[in-house]
């Protein structure tokens, strides 16, 4: 990592209040250089609190774009950190609203020469796609980072129609006590207590809403991009990681948007910006690569970026399995279209005799992180183990095969109950026998006509379904075996349907993967020019100190086993920052576990559990605020069953405690 100090342009930044039609102040931080000429302006706009949560990643890209000139500003959406107005559901008509308006109040300041362009990861890059959707007239670009295009299918909610218990419920936990946090006094007085009362009083937790929708209607159309492709008119740079869950929609955007006016990029990254750093790398000079994107269609200069392939990604070598690389190795290729000419399907057809697939409900235990950040205990380890409990199709590679893009496959099955999942992994096999995970796909069989409607099984029907697994690129050497492993559950990824016990047969003679095959000959551009990025570059880091401490760290991922009872539990630490001191004083204590527990026969046992404890201290102005959030899920045959509490502290004293207790039909979940 190359810390850029010198820059085009001296810069300097300010805090905002920007105005919305209805008088809510928006909060927003502001780093511009320092020139007489107007300049283009860039936005991040994000709930995580510009003040604190967020600052350390904002102060290394938003002072490097000032100095490169650009004003850049990060947003702060109404209802969260200092900004007014009370919170909302993700991406609700409000948030976009909001966000056009910033985008047309950035393009009429005298600073600013009416060109924006907008940027963000996750929920930045979500709402960067879905405002161009709206088309503002200023917003002319955007750079889209680990994104979705689909949000009831590309994102934390559902995968193939079924309930994403890992996510569904972490991050609705997660943001229940993101959402409870007050207002900072340094930033906006005396205020903050009168501001964080109000908004605690209208917060809902997101997955009562979220379980309420268990089919793909109209509450997950709103803001999904796919709906209209045809409404993005501003330039779009899509970017995605093979071990981020959302990198499929880089593949869908440079496919239905004009090759004009879009670029994809994938690497071998988890869910974090490419130029950080975390595992797995290599990471890449991303802030420069942006910059030639912002230089052309917000500066009219010629970068050259538009002469890069469509896309360009990284296909990764064999690895062994583990739940960290700090680097895989690889290549990078470019595709000069998607679908692409150099990609073609090759089918596997499953051989031998029918098989009862009948998988313990713990069966995905070793599933991984769904949203890799870069820690120790993300990924996936050795597959052998939930091999054993799956049905497993080999196919022996004699020449080293290059996968590219989203594998299929099609499969025969009769299933005696009306409800039940599939779940596939495709797997490299090495001589010794140990299996890592490639990729794998999901699909809630009453989905199989469609993520709309909810279809049950005619019981002893047999059918032939078919699903995509998720994009990636990856290399597999001779010698090595393509495992394709086919399970009846995947806990705690999946929420079991409550016959799934009793799984389903499946006829390999019908049955068959599609991979899709890259030609091997064809590494860099179409024309052979290698493709390369510079090596990583930020500005001076903030200078957040993490304090030491004696205590023994619990594990990241800690599986337990009762013998006796037949019960598996995952406990999680997602560490998503820890204890940190910020140099203007505050003080941000943040601790959070996440447990997942089931038996291993009993679908009706699943539940989930997330704890959550945030103190925000300012010692020298005698602050001292704490969040306490508890969310748990558990399900009958007939409902899933909420439990939600937030306790709210001021010092010792209790300023807000509430709890829910929901109880959801499952219609499709």
């Amino acid at each position: 990592m190359h810390i850029r100090t010198s820059f085009p342009y001296e810069t300097t930044h300010d805090d905002l209040r920007i105005p919305l039609p209805d008088g809510t102040l928006l909060y927003a931080r502001a780093w511009r250089p320092l020139t007489d000429e107007p300049v283009p302006a860039l936005l991040e706009y994000l709930p995580y609190r510009l003040s604190d949560w967020t600052a350390p990643r904002d102060h290394q890209r938003h002072p490097w774009y000032a100095g490169h000139g650009y004003a850049s500003v990060r947003v702060d959406i109404r209802g969260h950190g200092n900004s007014e107005g009370m919170p909302t559901d993700e991406y609700s008509a409000t948030e976009l609203a909001d966000g056009v308006e910033v985008v047309n109040w950035l393009a009429a300041q005298p600073w600013c020469n009416g060109r924006v362009g907008m940027f963000g990861i996750s929920w930045g890059g979500f709402n960067s796609l879905q405002i161009a959707a709206l088309a503002p007239e200023p917003l002319k670009a955007i750079v889209t980072v680990c994104s979705a295009d689909d949000r009831y299918d590309n994102d934390v909610h559902y995968m193939g129609g079924s309930v994403l218990a890992v996510d569904m419920h972490a991050w609705a936990s997660t943001m229940l006590a993101f959402v409870s946090r007050p207002p900072d006094p340094q930033y906006v007085g005396d205020a903050w207590r009168e501001m964080w009362l109000k908004r605690l009083e209208v917060v809902e937790p997101f997955m009562h809403t979220w379980l309420g929708h268990q089919t793909r209607d109209d509450y997950w159309r709103h803001g999904s991009v796919c709906e209209d492709y045809g409404a993005i008119d501003a330039a779009v740079l899509a970017v995605g990681g093979w071990h981020d869950p959302y990198r499929d929609t880089v593949l869908r955007l440079v496919e239905h948007l004009p090759a004009d006016r879009v670029r994809g990029l994938i690497g071998p990254w988890s869910h974090q910006y490419p130029d950080r750093g975390l595992p797995p790398g290599p990471a890449i000079g991303f802030l420069q690569e942006t910059l030639r994107w912002w230089d052309h269609w917000l500066k009219d200069e010629d970068t050259g970026v538009m002469a890069e392939p469509l896309l360009r990604s990284y296909v990764s070598d064999s690895h062994r399995p583990a739940t960290v690389y700090p680097t895989l190795p690889g290549r990078w290729v470019g595709e000069p279209a998607w679908p692409s000419p150099h990609v073609r399907a090759v089918t596997y057809a499953f051989q031998g005799a029918p098989v009862l697939v009948r998988s313990p409900m713990h069966t995905g235990i070793d599933a991984g992180r769904f949203f890799p950040f870069g820690n120790d205990a993300d990924l996936p380890p050795d597959q052998r183990e939930e091999d054993a409990r799956s049905a497993c199709f080999e196919f022996e590679v004699g020449e080293e095969t290059w996968v590219l893009g989203r594998p299929k496959v099609r499969l025969r099955l009769t299933s005696e109950v009306p409800r039940g999942q599939v779940v596939a992994r495709l797997c490299d096999v090495a001589p010794d026998g140990s299996s890592t995970l490639v990729t794998r796909g999901v699909l809630n069989l009453s989905a199989r006509h469609g993520r709309d409607r909810a279809v049950p099984w005619e019981p002893g029907a047999t059918e032939d379904v078919t699903f995509e697994l998720n994009g990636i690129g990856h290399a597999f050497p001779p010698g090595h075996r393509i495992r394709l492993a086919v399970s009846s559950a995947y806990w705690p990824w999946i929420w079991p349907q409550p016959d799934s016990a009793a799984g389903f047969g499946l006829e390999p003679a019908g049955s068959s993967l599609e991979l899709p095959v890259r030609a091997r000959a064809l590494e860099g551009s179409a024309d052979g020019t290698a493709i390369t990025f510079e090596e990583p570059e930020q500005a001076e880091p903030l200078g957040v100190n993490s304090p030491i401490t004696l205590d023994e760290p619990r594990p990241e991922r800690l599986i337990v086993r009762d013998v006796a009872k037949g019960e598996w539990r995952l406990e999680v630490d997602p560490r998503y920052g820890g204890t940190r001191v910020y140099p203007d004083g505050l003080e941000f204590t943040e601790d959070a576990l996440e447990t997942y527990t089931i038996n291993e026969w009993d679908p009706l046992s699943a539940r989930t559990r997330s704890e959550w404890s945030i103190r925000l201290h300012r010692p020298e102005l005698g602050w001292d605020a704490t969040v306490r959030t508890r969310s748990e899920i558990s399900c009958d045959r007939h409902d899933f069953i909420a439990s939600n509490e937030v306790i709210c502290l001021e010092g010792e004293e209790v300023l807000f405690h509430r709890t829910w207790e929901k109880r959801t039909p499952r219609t499709a979940g």
